[in-house]
């Protein structure tokens, strides 16, 4: 498979994962995105704003990288460093548990147009190269599960619909 064909593989993934958030959304319905207890008492729009959160910041990377400029810092504190994920997580709950709840899905489904975009911006042999972002640890973005977060988060989610 070439580099082109790679990262048109790689764009299809992101849109199927962009397709089931879609349908995720749908299944909570509007009506319960702001009722506690999708992810113990976050809500489901705290989800969406969590997992756009992570997403922004994976953009961020790549965008800077296809302007070849280096690795952006971080959007927490500092002093958060990298490998504390409660503390950032719950620096980023705290910076958007109080946006509209139409702005948190807008923003939610725009991060994956975004998210192609900047995939598109770079050139293939840098989507295809496993050592080009040492964040992946090894991986290459053409092999990379992006649907990961949202494996980790959908079953809870789910669970909170069920409980109907």
């Amino acid at each position: 498979m070439t580099d082109e064909e790679r990262r048109a593989n790689l764009i299809r993934n992101l849109r199927a994962v962009q397709e089931r958030w879609r349908a995720l959304v749908a299944d909570v319905g509007r009506e319960r995105m702001e009722e506690p207890g999708a992810m113990g008492d976050w809500t489901c729009k705290d989800v969406a704003s969590h997992l756009t959160g992570w997403r922004n910041r994976t953009i961020q990377r790549l965008e800077a990288a296809a302007r070849g400029e280096p690795e952006p810092p971080k959007p927490w504190p500092s002093d958060l460093g990298d490998e504390e994920d409660d503390a950032i997580n719950a620096w980023m709950h705290e910076q958007t548990k109080d946006l509209p709840l139409d702005d948190v899905l807008a923003d939610a489904d725009a991060v994956w147009d975004r998210f192609v975009a900047s995939i598109e911006a770079l050139p293939a042999e840098m989507v295809t190269d496993p050592n080009r972002f040492h964040w992946l640890e090894g991986v290459s973005l053409a092999d990379s599960d992006f649907a990961g977060h949202l494996n980790e988060h959908e079953p809870d989610v789910r669970a909170f619909i069920a409980r109907r």
